[in-house]
C-alpha cells in the first residue's frame, strides 16, 4: 500500500465532512494490506486481528466509503456473494479467471484482451467507463493429478 492511497482516502473523508477514526484506519489497513479479494465478513475478521474492537457495522460503512471514492470495486466471482477487489487501483485493467471446480481466482492482464474490449465497445457504439472480464474454466491441476489443493482448501473452509 502506498502512502498516496491512504492520503486519497483521508482527503475523501475530510471532503465529506467525516471524522478520521481509529476504526476506519484499521479497516483501511486490513483492506489494503495485500491485494487479495475479500468479502465484508472476511474484512471484518482481518480488521479484528488488528483491533478486536472493530465493529462489523463500521466495516460495512467503510466499504461503502471506499467504493464511493473509487478505491474499492465490487466484483462478481460467481459465488453469490459480494466480493471486493482492492487491486484495481494499481492495476485497473486486470481480469479474473475462476476455476469452477476449486474456486481458485487468478488475476491477469492481457493487452490483447484490452484491445478486444475496446474494439467491441466502439463497434457497438459505447465508451467503457470500466472494464472487467471474468472467465470461468476448469484448472488443469485436478484433471492432471486427481488432486487440487485449492479444492481441498475450499471444501474445508466451507465445512464440507
Amino acid at each position: 500500500m502506498t502512502p498516496e492511497i491512504k492520503e486519497r482516502f483521508d482527503k475523501y473523508i475530510l471532503d465529506k465532512g467525516l471524522r478520521r477514526t481509529a476504526q476506519r484506519d484499521v479497516i483501511f489497513e486490513a483492506a489494503f494490506k495485500n491485494d487479495d479479494h475479500f468479502t465484508a465478513e472476511e474484512l471484518w475478521v482481518k480488521a479484528r486481528k488488528i483491533d478486536p474492537k472493530t465493529s462489523r457495522a463500521t466495516v460495512y460503512r467503510t466499504i461503502t466509503l471506499l467504493m464511493e471514492c473509487g478505491m474499492l470495486r465490487e466484483i462478481d466471482l460467481g459465488r453469490d456473494e459480494r466480493v471486493y477487489d482492492p487491486n484495481f487501483i494499481e492495476s485497473p485493467d486486470h481480469n479474473h479467471l475462476i476455476c469452477i471446480d476449486c474456486g481458485k481466482v487468478v488475476e491477469f492482464e492481457d493487452e490483447n484482451a484490452a484491445i478486444l474490449i475496446d474494439c467491441v465497445t466502439r463497434r457497438l457504439g459505447f465508451r467503457p467507463t470500466s472494464k472487467s472480464m471474468r472467465i470461468e474454466a476448469c484448472c488443469d491441476q485436478l484433471r492432471k493429478t486427481g488432486k487440487c489443493a485449492s479444492l481441498i482448501e475450499m471444501r474445508l473452509g466451507k465445512g464440507a
